[in-house]
């Protein structure tokens, strides 16, 4: 099973992730490790906005689905379950869809906890006021450019979306009980 995910900004991408590496033996890959090799490539700064320009570049140099193809591919030779995070952009998804043991999942929560949680975690991507925040996840919810980040259609294509408003436990519990149901 290769399960990949998406998420708002501060959700509990990590937490999902964690979750399943721990508990449920998975195998975690990341689009942002694979970008950040990118960008270290390009001499650029590591941050969201080199971020985005990376990913919408090799989007638009290749195929919009090429980053995560790349992944998938690295996921399906462990012969593994793994959990990839993360889909930000709707032809990713859609090329997925029709792979072999594939879950779009996706996670959500109110903006000023999932802001409350980016000031605490306080990585490179991290250090910018609330209204900056909410313009970032803005500028990536939609966009007609298959090439670029559109969040919503990602979310809307998802197989399961949790809720992460609650405690740790309760997210765990939604986690073990949709992957009970999917597993193969």
């Amino acid at each position: 099973m290769i399960i990949w995910i998406t998420w708002t900004l501060g959700a509990g991408k990590w937490t999902i992730v964690d979750y399943l590496v721990k508990n449920k033996w998975f195998v975690h890959f990341s689009v942002r490790a694979y970008l950040i090799q990118e960008i270290e490539k390009r001499w650029m700064p590591v941050n969201r906005d080199s971020m985005v320009e990376v990913a919408n570049d090799l989007r638009a140099k290749y195929w919009p689905s090429y980053i995560v193809e790349e992944l998938y591919k690295q996921a399906q030779e462990t012969g593994k379950n793994c959990i990839i995070e993360s889909i930000r952009a709707e032809w990713e998804a859609l090329a997925l869809k029709w792979k072999d043991k594939f879950l779009l999942f996706s996670v959500d929560a109110d903006p000023k906890i999932r802001y409350e949680r980016a000031v605490l975690r306080w990585s490179e991507t991290d250090h910018i006021s609330y209204d900056e925040f909410i313009m970032n996840e803005q500028r990536e919810m939609t966009n007609t450019d298959p090439t670029k980040q559109n969040l919503s259609k990602c979310m809307a294509l998802s197989d399961h979306i949790f809720t992460n408003n609650w405690t740790l436990q309760e997210l765990n519990d939604q986690i073990s009980k949709v992957v009970e149901e999917f597993w193969i």
